[in-house]
């Protein structure tokens, strides 16, 4: 059962952008994808709020994320939070494995491969 975090990184004066910036022009977000287990991680920015940044931060399972959270990486991480002044909130969701219902198939649009 894989494990997905939704962490809103927010701050003020465009800092959660350029905490998400520096997290990916420094290579640190590399690093994490790289990390055994590591299924995504991926920024985006919210449409509703410009001072707030969303991590979609997925692991294969709870062991990879709890080795992750041990690694110098979250030592970084925490570092630059603290250098951009940012408050986090988190949402945590457990994938159940299984195909998409027919019955919410209807409303999803996929794209079509090549």
């Amino acid at each position: 059962m894989s494990i997905t975090m939704n962490l809103y990184y927010t701050g003020k004066n465009g800092n959660a952008r350029k905490f998400a910036e520096e997290m990916e022009n420094s290579g640190t977000a590399d690093a994490v994808r790289r990390e055994d287990g590591n299924l995504r991680y991926e920024y985006f920015i919210s449409m509703a709020d410009p001072e707030t940044v969303l991590l979609i931060d997925s692991w294969k399972d709870q062991q990879a994320l709890d080795i992750h959270h041990a690694s110098e990486m979250m030592e970084i991480i925490a570092a630059l939070r603290d250098k951009y002044d940012l408050t986090m909130r988190a949402e945590r969701y457990l994938s159940d494995e299984g195909a998409v219902p027919d019955s919410d198939k209807k409303y999803i649009r996929e794209q079509e491969e090549n």
